[in-house]
C-alpha cells in the first residue's frame, strides 16, 4: 500500500513519539509496517501478549499498563517510537502529549481518517475476535474526524498530519 504521507517528510528527531489516531480498520497497523518510523508499540500485540487474544478487551487495562512503562523506557531512551492504537480520545491523547513533553520529545499526531465504508470492509475480514463493533467503529470514526489538525494542536502535538492511502493505481 502507498501512502499520501511518505515517512520521509515526517520529523525524525531522536525521542519522536508518533501518535496514531484512528478507528479500527484504517491502516494505522500497515502503515507503522511500511514507515519504518522507529519502535512499533501496538495494544494489539500487548494484548496478544498477556492474554494470547488480540482482541480480548478484558486485558486492556493490563496492555495499557505495558504499553505506559514501554513509552517511558523508548522516551527516556530517546528511541523513536510509534504508538499503534486509536487514540480517539481527547484524554488519552492528553497523557501521551504530557509524557513527551515531560521528556522533552516531540509528539507528531497522524490521523488516519479512512472512510468509513472502508474502515468497515477492512474490520469484516479480521477474525471474529479482533473486530470492532460497528456502532463503536462509528464512534471511533467520527472522534477521529472530529480530531481536526488545529485541534491536536491546540493538544499540544509538535505536529499533525492526515495520513491518506492512495489507490493502487495512483501509486
Amino acid at each position: 500500500m502507498h501512502y499520501a504521507l511518505a515517512p520521509a517528510q515526517l520529523t525524525q528527531a531522536p525521542g519522536t513519539l508518533y501518535v496514531a489516531v484512528g478507528p479500527g480498520g484504517a491502516g494505522k497497523t500497515t502503515f507503522a509496517a511500511a514507515a519504518e518510523l522507529g519502535t512499533v508499540v501496538c495494544l494489539d500485540t500487548l494484548r496478544q501478549e498477556i492474554s494470547g487474544r488480540a482482541g480480548d478487551q478484558s486485558s486492556t487495562p493490563a496492555a495499557v499498563e505495558r504499553q505506559d512503562a514501554l513509552l517511558e523506557q523508548h522516551l527516556s531512551a530517546g528511541r523513536r517510537v510509534f504508538l499503534d492504537s486509536t487514540n480517539v480520545e481527547q484524554s488519552v491523547r492528553a497523557s501521551l502529549v504530557e509524557r513527551a513533553w515531560r521528556h522533552g520529545r516531540p509528539i507528531i499526531a497522524l490521523r488516519f481518517a479512512a472512510p468509513l465504508d472502508t474502515c468497515r470492509a477492512r474490520n469484516a475480514r479480521r477474525p471474529a475476535d479482533r473486530q470492532v463493533p460497528d456502532d463503536v467503529l462509528v464512534w471511533q470514526h467520527a472522534r477521529t474526524l472530529a480530531a481536526t489538525r488545529p485541534v491536536l494542536l491546540a493538544e499540544g502535538f509538535t505536529a499533525a498530519h492526515d495520513v491518506l492511502a492512495l489507490p493502487e493505481q495512483a501509486a
